[in-house]
């Protein structure tokens, strides 16, 4: 009995030791305790930077140019909830917006409590500050008690900016962009415009105004209290 234990335990060791040594002599081999690099590594993949190739869309002066008043007073309604328009309308939980464009940020409306992170903004509610303001208040003021949390459809800020503008006014338009060179069919020897397949005739005139500011629990044009 004795002796069949230790030839069984004899084996089991030597079978151990066989393990170990393969083990070794392959990672000596593999040099699995120091891989080496290859000289030109594959499979790397050159990604473009973030945001590369995105569609930028059109640029705020070609949403203004082709902009509607009425569909902007369509998304305007649910604003109304804190917002007056109409010239003299009183303030509520937030400012009267009647002719808030072209004038200084956070000091349109007489006697509104505006907050400090408007009234401290500086400049004045041109068309492009409007946008920024529209598209994320605490972006643009931070620490505004304005709730809305902004309107994330370009188009959707261009139309409720017309229909604003037609309350009193607004500063003029921005111009839109210039089309790149090959947009609008001129030669590669630069000596003049081409004709561009599907191009549109006449782009409409930019017109229109700006709006106000101030917070809308669940609207679309909110400005700050």
């Amino acid at each position: 009995m004795d002796d069949k234990f230790n030839t069984a335990s004899g084996w089991v060791l030597f079978a151990g030791i066989v393990a170990l040594g393969a083990s070794i002599g392959s990672g000596m081999y593999f040099h699995a305790d120091n891989p080496e690099m290859p000289e030109e590594p594959g499979y790397f993949i050159d990604a473009p930077e973030e945001g590369a190739g995105e569609d930028a869309g059109p640029d705020l002066g070609m949403l203004l140019a082709s902009a509607d008043a009425a569909a902007g007073e369509a998304v305007f309604a649910k604003c109304t909830a804190c917002h007056t328009i109409e010239q003299g309308g009183a303030n509520g939980i937030g400012p009267n917006l009647y002719g808030v464009m072209g004038t200084a940020i956070g000091a349109h409306a007489p006697g509104f409590a505006y907050s400090s992170a408007l009234a401290e903004h500086g400049g004045q509610w041109t068309w492009e500050n409007m946008d920024a303001w529209l598209t994320s208040p605490r972006a643009f003021a931070s620490g505004t008690k304005m709730s809305f949390a902004g309107l994330s459809n370009p188009e959707d800020r261009a139309n409720v900016m017309e229909y604003l503008s037609t309350f009193g006014g607004a500063p003029a338009k921005p111009e839109p962009a210039a089309p790149a060179v090959g947009e609008i069919g001129v030669d590669a020897a630069g000596e003049g415009p081409g004709a561009v397949e599907g191009a549109a005739a006449d782009a409409p005139e930019a017109a229109g105004a700006m709006g106000d500011e101030q917070p809308v629990p669940s609207g679309p044009v909110q400005v700050d209290e």
